[in-house]
């Protein structure tokens, strides 16, 4: 994809590409305030652990963590107590959301 061809990342967008992307019973579950806030959780835990890129043996112990946070602190602030797998659909909708503008190339 050519550099035109990429999109800018556009929050709007992205919540409602996640809505498309859960299924049903999780689409009732989540409203879009509360997958922008997950999302902002996302931001925070990344700048938690500053630019860190982990390696691929990383990789799945990032991700725990990641989740791990956002429940934490989606529950701490009373927005919402969540299950890992919950968070992993919000969390995969945001990926694919990213590879449809190309975020990644």
């Amino acid at each position: 994809m050519s550099e035109k061809e990429k999109q800018q990342y556009d929050e709007e967008d992205s919540v409602k590409y996640i809505q498309n992307f859960l299924p049903q019973e999780l689409k009732e579950r989540f409203s879009n305030d509360d997958i922008l806030y997950l999302l902002d959780l996302v931001n925070d835990f990344y700048d938690t652990k500053g630019d860190v890129e982990p390696t691929d043996e990383e990789y799945e112990q990032y991700d725990e963590e990641m989740i791990q946070y956002i429940i934490k602190n989606a529950k701490d602030d009373g927005v919402g107590v969540y299950t890992a797998e919950e968070i992993a659909f919000i969390l995969d909708g945001e990926v694919e959301y990213c590879d449809s503008i190309a975020i990644f190339e």
